[in-house]
């Protein structure tokens, strides 16, 4: 039995892919991201959640916290999640089989069939847990249900080419065009990223390419133009979706007893005419591009 981790069973997804769709986020992620609206993805463990606004002192999360409720040494065991009677204590993310995970994900085949939809593997990087992501789409696959990975690509090469003959659809994540600048703003090496997509590309896969459009990291024209050539070079590519960053997120690294990153705290979402604007770059470019989630 092929176990994972498992952070959010998401149902009725609009936005990762085509249609109607059960989007199964998978936890651990090797990039930082200072902008990622998914800090609970990053490590590949469980981990506690707290909310300070619910928790009311009651002190029942003691007794039962084998490590005194140090983050330090937590194990995420979920014993004083169990124990809050208020929910001011989360568990987030818990092991689950490919059997449990298919058991969710079929009971809404309807809409995936009336929709054309089907089941959307995310993270985090789902592709840091090979083998269950492997596994999970080698079972779709057997339930005739359409599959997309949301991939940054940070992967052996290897690994993704293993997945891709399972895969429906790559919605892969690209962040900007120059190297040293993506390095500082997701710790991630952007040559191995750009290789693995154009390896995608010469494997056949289809391949929609999903931006986040960051204020003061890639909002600029200079940047959108050379992502936009980046991308009208890549084989297989179908659409090119900008996806506009807000700060919604903030307020989650805190949950996890983490600051959120100094720029995410000053930067301010774009505007619409400037979304407008770089969209048109990617269409001068021959690619079908679209704003907001997909």
């Amino acid at each position: 039995m092929i176990n994972g981790t498992v952070f959010n069973l998401q149902r009725y997804s609009l936005h990762d892919g085509p249609g109607i769709r059960t989007t199964v986020f998978l936890k651990g992620c090797p990039a930082r991201c200072w902008w990622c609206h998914n800090p609970e993805s990053q490590s590949p463990l469980p981990e506690i959640a707290s909310s300070q606004n619910l928790c009311i002192a009651c002190g029942a999360c003691r007794p039962v916290c084998p490590n005194l409720l140090s983050r330090e040494f937590c194990s995420g065991c979920g014993a004083c999640a169990d124990a809050c009677p208020t929910g001011a204590r989360e568990l987030v993310g818990r092991v689950m089989s490919v059997e449990e995970v298919m058991g969710s994900v079929l009971k809404d085949r309807f809409f995936y069939e009336d929709s054309g939809g089907g089941v959307t593997f995310s993270g985090g990087e789902p592709l840091s847990q090979p083998q269950f992501l492997k596994a999970l789409l080698a079972a779709c696959r057997e339930e005739e249900i359409h599959t997309a990975v949301d991939t940054a690509g940070i992967c052996a090469p290897e690994t993704l080419l293993d997945i891709a003959p399972l895969t429906d659809l790559f919605l892969f994540d690209l962040k900007c065009a120059a190297p040293e600048r993506h390095r500082e703003g997701t710790g991630a090496d952007h040559a191995a990223i750009l290789e693995n997509l154009e390896r995608l590309g010469r494997a056949q896969a289809r391949i929609w390419i999903r931006i986040p459009v960051v204020p003061g990291f890639n909002d600029s024209v200079k940047e959108m133009e050379a992502l936009a050539a980046l991308a009208a070079r890549v084989h297989g590519v179908r659409q090119v979706w900008l996806l506009p960053y807000h700060g919604s997120w903030g307020a989650k690294p805190a949950r996890f007893g983490r600051d959120a990153a100094p720029p995410a705290k000053e930067a301010m979402a774009p505007s619409q005419e400037s979304l407008e604007h770089y969209a048109r770059l990617f269409r001068d470019k021959g690619l079908d591009t679209r704003i907001g989630g997909a």
